[in-house]
């Protein structure tokens, strides 16, 4: 039995987590319904959020910030595909299309500009962020499975834009999920081990994270992308998806000719470098 968004929502340990966040029902017995998508998107009630590259159109306020959805009609063309429907009945399409620049001819309504989900993310609504993680997943997947891997045939989407069919050899192509872990490497001083990429921005860290390899198991991912990114080698001591380790030395030589930007840092000053700015 699984569980509904608005049953995940009232998680508390998942309620402020951007990606585990929705409120739109997404309609899956619609998806080969073709009159009644027909019919939606013919509606100019329906709403629809365009994303272009991660990006939707958001709208900023003091401390929120809410998507900018428009109609069928203003929509661009590009691939097409079912969000869901709402309490209220409301329907809700993606498109894959251009979206206009701050500052072009395009003339965006102030505090109107392209937003990146990460940015996004944590302050849009339970409903808006469950869109646009939607959205963005599904027009991220449509760029770059476009032909067929079988015959290299250029493939059609299908299933509301939920699925693409190879028209020369009938196979059908679902999204990938790539299995991930994301671990929290403590030492027996209580200090975590953050790691931060040469491309974030300034005083952004993180946990470590990677891709599940074919035939490995997760605890064996934990141990490899540890010793990848940091030049440690963690101790996994529970078998879960969900994973802690250990390092197995209180100040490691790491591997790694030129060392990533990595640190440990204490509980008790978790407070300073997590604060906003």
């Amino acid at each position: 039995m699984s569980a509904g968004p608005d049953e995940l929502s009232e998680v508390p340990e998942l309620r402020d987590l951007a990606l585990s966040r929705a409120e739109v029902d997404r309609a899956t017995a619609r998806r080969s319904d073709t009159e009644w998508l027909a019919a939606a998107w013919a509606d100019p009630g329906t709403r629809v959020v365009v994303v272009e590259d991660g990006r939707a159109l958001v709208r900023s306020g003091p401390g929120t910030k809410e998507l900018v959805f428009v109609s069928p009609a203003e929509a661009p063309e590009g691939v097409r595909f079912l969000l869901g429907v709402a309490s209220d009945e409301t329907v809700y399409f993606g498109v894959a299309g251009p979206l206009p620049e701050a500052g072009s001819q395009a003339g965006l309504p102030p505090g109107v500009r392209p937003v990146s989900l990460r940015e996004a993310g944590p302050l849009l609504s339970d409903r808006d962020v469950g869109l646009m993680t939607h959205a963005v997943g599904l027009a991220n997947w449509h760029a770059v499975h476009t032909h067929c891997p079988r015959c290299g045939a250029v493939t059609v989407p299908e299933q509301a834009g939920h699925s693409r069919r190879c028209p020369v050899d009938g196979s059908e192509h679902f999204p990938r999920l790539d299995p991930a872990v994301i671990m929290l490497v403590t030492d027996p001083d209580d200090r975590c081990l953050l790691a931060r990429n040469a491309q974030w921005p300034e005083r952004r860290v993180s946990i470590l994270a990677g891709f599940v390899e074919p035939g490995e198991s997760a605890e064996q991912a934990v141990a490899r992308e540890v010793l990848e990114e940091t030049g440690i080698s963690p101790l996994c001591r529970q078998p879960a998806l969900a994973d802690a380790a250990q390092p197995d030395a209180r100040l490691p030589r790491p591997r790694h000719r030129q060392p990533p930007d990595r640190r440990r840092l204490r509980r008790d000053r978790r407070g300073p470098l997590v604060q906003p700015g």
